[in-house]
């Protein structure tokens, strides 16, 4: 069947994600440091993200929402250290504004662009950043967040609310992501066809193989024609 629908994961897909959270996490210590100073006094910023690791691990049944997860956090963080829940909402405001601080890779603009004037373009996420926000929100005709789908990529569940949303087959829809697992597996197992986002140009770990692989978005409107002919 011909593409009629591209999907694309967010974080390190079209901005890097890593050096975003790093920041956000270093501008809330800072805040924390200055707000709310017994946490800072025991945990130094290597601790305290232990520490947050380590409650996320204890609540899988929140791992399909990280805005939830993390509010839940905070709010044991202040009853730890006998503060209210007042530290709870600006604590959360103040790390997703900085973590939603990206930049897009240089190619994605155009790409996203170009591709919009094609396909009904998507995105399906596991994490909280937010396209409109951002101010990219313009590119996309609908996103689905794995907080709002009840469940996260790999499973297919997400997927399907994607297809739905586009009102496409899953053979209709590529979808676009840089994880072997809950991009590449996850659309794999729900039909759709897959495009792995490899700029680091690293070898395919295991299991199913995607049907193309790119190292630049560039190189996507080409690698979809490709795909469907």
């Amino acid at each position: 069947m011909a593409i009629r629908c591209v999907t694309f994961d967010l974080d390190d897909t079209l901005w890097d994600c890593g050096s975003a959270i790093s920041a956000a996490e270093g501008v809330f210590y800072a805040w924390l440091a200055r707000t709310y100073p017994k946490i800072t006094r025991r945990l130094e910023a290597e601790a305290l993200v232990n520490h947050r690791r380590v409650f996320f691990k204890s609540v899988p049944e929140l791992h399909h929402d990280v805005t939830a997860l993390r509010k839940r956090w905070l709010e044991k963080l202040a009853r730890e250290f006998g503060y209210s829940k007042d530290l709870v909402e600006p604590g959360f405001r103040l790390f997703w504004e900085h973590r939603n601080a990206v930049e897009l890779f240089d190619d994605a603009p155009e790409a996203l662009a170009s591709l919009r004037s094609r396909f009904a373009v998507g995105a399906i996420t596991n994490g909280n950043a937010d396209v409109h926000y951002i101010g990219v929100g313009h590119y996309f005709d609908f996103v689905v967040t794995s907080a709002a789908a009840g469940a996260a990529k790999p499973s297919p569940i997400i997927f399907e609310q994607a297809l739905a949303r586009a009102e496409v087959k899953a053979a209709e829809a590529v979808h676009v992501g840089d994880d072997p697992v809950t991009d590449i597996r996850g659309a794999k197992d729900a039909g759709m066809r897959t495009v792995w986002f490899n700029p680091g140009g690293g070898p395919w770990p295991a299991g199913p193989r995607p049907d193309a692989e790119i190292s630049s978005l560039r190189q996507l409107e080409d690698t979809l024609s490709a795909i469907d002919a």
